[in-house]
């Protein structure tokens, strides 16, 4: 699960410094934004993930 939490937020990271580069954003709002988003989007994930699991146990 680290891993795939890892990839999601850094992936939402590049998407991110792509935008700020695309146009030309100073302070690299698209980045901070976007990496926050990724942080609760594999919070998401891993909460989803652990509640499936523990209803198998």
């Amino acid at each position: 699960m680290p891993f795939q939490m890892g990839a999601t937020i850094y992936v939402f990271y590049l998407l991110g410094e792509w935008l700020d580069g695309k146009y030309n954003v100073e302070g690299g709002w698209w980045t901070k934004g976007l990496t926050m988003l990724g942080v609760v989007a594999s919070l998401y994930q891993f909460i989803k993930q652990a509640n499936r699991i523990s209803k198998n146990d």
